[in-house]
C-alpha cells in the first residue's frame, strides 16, 4: 500500500512539474490536460487506501527518509493514512480534479494557461502534504506551501493592481498568523521532546494545564490566520481576484479548510483544554453570523461566495470547539461539495457575462443558462440545509450538538445565520436567474459554458445531494482516530420540533429572498435608495469598517513609521555609517598613493622608515617585557 501512498502524494507534483515546462510557451492544451491525468490517478490511490482503511480499519504509516537528526531532534520525512488523513485526501482530490477538468475550458483562452496549471498542482501537492504528514514539522511544510502556491494563484493576473494587493494581503496576513503557529510548534517539542503526532499526544496529559492552554491557544492562532477567523479574516473576501477555479480550490476543499483540519488532528490536545475549545466554538459562531449579515447586500457573486465560506468555516470551528470533531470534519466534506460547484457554477456566469459579477445587472439567466441554473440551484439547497441534501445532515447536526451541550447561546446565533445563509444564497439565484431581464440592455450577450464544463461539475452535485447519507459509515470509520460521541437530542418531540422548525425557518428565509428579488421593479442599485443610504447598510457593505480601520490605524501608521526609519535612522545612521567607513579607506588610500611611486629613492627611503619603526616597536615591546615585574610594582604604587 507504500505504493499507493506514494502516488496520491506525488502525482499533483508530477503534474505542476510537467505544466512548469510548458511556463514560459504559448498556451498548449496539454499543460492542462496532463496534471488533469495526475490528478485523476492521485484520487483512484486515495480511493483504494480510503477503500483500505473502511474494510481493515488499518493506517498506513511510512517514513520516507529523515529530515533531520542532530542531537534529541528527530524528524522524519514521514507520512500517514489513517481515518482522517483519507477523509481529507479524498476531498482534496476529488474537488481538485474537477476544477482541473473545469479550469481547461475556463482558462481557455488566457494567455498564462500553462503557468496556471503549474501553480494550481503544486498547490494540490502542498495541500496533500499538509494532510498525510505524521508530525507537525511536515504540517508546517504543507501549510507554507499552499501559502506560497496561494500568493501565486491570488495574484495570477498580476497585471491588474487589485491583484497583486490582494495576494500580498493573504499572503502577509497568514505569515502574522503562522508566526504564532511556529510558536507553538515550538512549545510542543519543547515540552514533549518531540514533533511526531503520536509521541506528542501521548506525553500531553502529563503537562501542566498553563502549558496546554499556550500550545493550544498559538496552534490555534495559526488555524485563525489559514481559516480566516475573525479578526484575520480580510483577505478571504478580497482573494476572489483570482481566477474562479482557483477561488473553488482554496474556498472548498483545500487552504480554507487547513485551519478545521489542525483543530481536528490536535483533539486530544484541545481535549484537555476545554476552555480554549469554548473560545474556539464562541469564536466560529460569531464568525458565522458576522460572515453571512456581509453576504446579505453584496454585490459580488464571488465575494457573496466567499463570505459563505467564512460563514460555513465558523460552523466547522463551532463543532470542533465543541468537542464534536467528527461532526466538525463531516461537515468539512459535505460543504467542500456544494461550495465548490456553487463557485464554478459562478465562474460559469462570469464567462457568460464578460466578467460582470453584479447579479443586479444580470436577470433571466436562466433561459439561456438552464444547466448552470439547476446546478448552482442544487448547491444553493444543499447549502441552506434543506433536508434530504447534504447540507441539512452536517449543519443539522452542528445545530443538535450546542443544544445538547446546553450552549444555546451558540445554538441560537447558528441557527438565526442558517436563515441568513437561505436567504443570501436565493437571493443570488433569484437575481441571477430569474426575473426580468436586465442584461440585454446594457449589451450583453450570455451563453452557457463547454458542455465538458458541466460535466465536470456533475459529480460534485451527485455527492452534494447523497454525501449526507453517508454519515452512519462515516461515523463509524472516523470514530477509529475521534472521540466516537454520537449526539441525539433526548426527546424525540424536541427533536422534531427542532429539525421542523429550522427547516420551516430556512424555507421561509428562501420564500422571501425569492419574493423580494423577483419583483418586475427590480432595478440596478445607483446608491440613490432609502435603503443604499441607511447605517444597516453602509455598515455591511463595509464589512463593518474593519477594512477601514485596519488601513487607517494599522497599515499607514506602519507605513508612516517605516518611512521615518527609513529616512532618519536607515539612511542617517546605518548607510552613513557604512559609507563612512568606505570613505575612510579610501581616502586613506589616495593618501598612501604616493608610497607606490615607482621612484627607486623614495622607495628606498620608505623601506628605511618602515624598518625604524619595527625596530622601535620591537625594542619598546623588549623593554616592557624585560621589566613588566617593576612596571606592576610602579603602578601599583600610583594606585592603577
Amino acid at each position: 500500500m507504500e505504493l499507493f501512498l506514494y502516488t496520491a502524494l506525488f502525482a499533483p507534483l508530477v503534474g505542476s512539474l510537467f505544466a512548469a515546462m510548458f511556463g514560459a510557451r504559448p498556451k498548449t492544451k496539454i499543460a492542462g490536460i496532463v496534471p488533469s491525468i495526475m490528478l485523476g490517478v492521485s484520487l483512484i490511490s486515495s480511493t483504494i487506501l480510503l477503500v483500505l482503511v473502511l474494510t481493515t480499519g488499518h493506517t498506513v504509516h511510512v517514513e520516507m527518509m529523515t529530515w533531520m537528526a542532530t542531537g534529541d531532534l528527530y524528524i522524519p520525512f514521514g507520512f500517514v493514512v489513517d481515518q482522517v488523513s483519507v477523509t481529507m485526501m479524498m476531498v482534496v482530490t476529488l474537488v481538485s480534479t474537477v476544477v482541473h477538468v473545469y479550469a481547461i475550458g475556463y482558462m481557455d483562452h488566457d494567455a498564462g494557461f500553462n503557468r496556471f496549471f503549474a501553480w494550481l498542482s503544486a498547490f494540490v501537492f502542498s495541500m496533500m502534504i499538509l494532510v498525510m504528514s505524521d508530525n507537525f514539522a511536515g504540517l508546517f511544510i504543507g501549510w507554507e506551501g499552499v501559502g506560497l502556491c496561494s500568493w501565486g494563484l491570488i495574484g495570477f493576473w498580476y497585471k491588474k493592481e487589485s491583484a497583486t494587493w490582494a495576494a500580498n494581503e493573504a499572503f502577509i496576513m497568514n505569515r502574522i498568523a503562522d508566526l504564532g503557529m511556529l510558536i507553538g510548534i515550538f512549545l510542543v517539542y519543547w515540552n514533549t521532546g518531540t514533533l511526531q503526532y503520536d509521541g506528542a499526544f501521548a506525553a500531553m496529559p502529563g503537562l501542566d494545564t498553563a502549558t496546554l492552554t499556550w500550545i493550544g491557544i498559538f496552534l490555534f492562532v495559526g488555524a485563525m490566520g489559514k481559516s480566516a477567523q475573525f479578526p484575520l479574516h480580510t483577505w478571504l473576501a478580497d482573494a476572489m481576484e483570482g481566477p474562479t477555479p482557483v477561488s473553488a480550490l482554496i474556498h472548498a476543499a483545500t487552504m480554507v479548510t487547513a485551519g478545521v483540519y489542525l483543530v481536528v488532528r490536535s483533539n486530544e490536545l484541545y481535549a484537555l483544554i476545554p476552555n480554549v475549545g469554548l473560545f474556539i466554538a464562541s469564536l466560529g459562531a460569531f464568525v458565522a453570523i458576522f460572515a453571512a449579515t456581509m453576504a446579505l447586500v453584496n454585490r459580488d457573486i464571488k465575494r457573496v461566495i466567499a463570505y459563505s465560506t467564512l460563514s460555513q468555516l465558523g460552523y466547522m470551528f463551532a463543532a470542533a470547539g465543541l468537542g464534536a470533531y467528527w461532526v466538525a470534519l463531516f461537515h468539512l466534506m459535505a460543504h467542500a461539495f456544494f461550495k465548490a460547484l456553487l463557485f464554478l457554477g459562478g465562474g460559469n456566469v462570469m464567462h457568460a457575462m464578460n466578467d460582470e459579477l453584479d447579479p443586479f445587472k444580470m436577470g433571466g439567466l436562466g433561459k439561456t443558462m438552464k444547466g448552470t441554473m439547476i446546478l448552482m440551484t442544487l448547491a444553493s439547497v444543499a447549502l441552506a440545509g434543506i433536508f434530504p441534501l447534504a447540507g441539512f445532515f452536517s449543519k443539522d447536526l452542528i445545530l443538535e450538538v450546542a443544544f445538547i451541550d446546553h450552549h444555546f447561546i451558540i445554538y441560537t446565533v447558528l441557527l438565526l445565520t442558517a436563515g441568513l445563509t437561505a436567504f443570501y444564497s436565493f437571493r443570488i439565484i433569484a437575481l441571477i436567474f430569474h426575473g426580468e431581464d436586465r442584461h440585454t440592455a446594457l449589451g450583453f450577450h450570455p451563453h452557457e459554458a463547454y458542455k465538458f464544463m458541466l460535466w465536470a461539475m456533475a459529480p460534485l452535485a451527485v455527492l452534494a445531494v447523497i454525501a449526507g447519507a453517508l454519515k452512519g459509515s462515516y461515523f463509524e470509520m472516523v470514530t477509529y482516530v475521534l472521540p466516537a460521541t454520537e449526539y441525539h437530542v433526548h426527546s424525540a418531540t424536541t427533536y422534531w420540533i427542532m429539525t421542523i422548525g429550522t427547516q420551516l425557518f430556512v424555507i421561509g428565509a428562501i420564500y422571501f429572498a425569492y419574493k423580494k428579488y423577483m419583483s418586475k421593479d427590480i432595478k440596478v442599485p445607483d446608491g440613490t435608495s432609502k435603503m443604499e443610504n441607511s447605517f444597516a447598510y453602509k455598515l455591511l457593505i463595509n464589512q463593518y469598517y474593519i477594512p477601514y480601520f485596519y488601513e487607517e490605524y494599522l497599515v499607514k501608521p506602519y507605513r508612516e513609521l517605516s518611512t521615518l526609519c527609513w529616512t532618519h535612522i536607515d539612511q542617517k545612521v546605518v548607510d552613513a555609517s557604512v559609507d563612512g567607513i568606505a570613505k575612510a579607506f579610501y581616502a586613506t588610500g589616495e593618501n598612501t598613493r604616493a608610497m607606490q611611486s615607482g621612484n627607486l629613492s623614495t622607495m628606498l627611503k620608505w623601506m628605511v622608515a618602515g624598518t625604524v619603526a619595527l625596530l622601535s616597536l620591537a625594542v619598546v615591546f623588549g623593554l616592557a617585557a624585560k621589566y613588566s615585574g617593576e612596571i606592576k610594582l610602579f603602578l601599583s604604587g600610583l594606585g592603577v
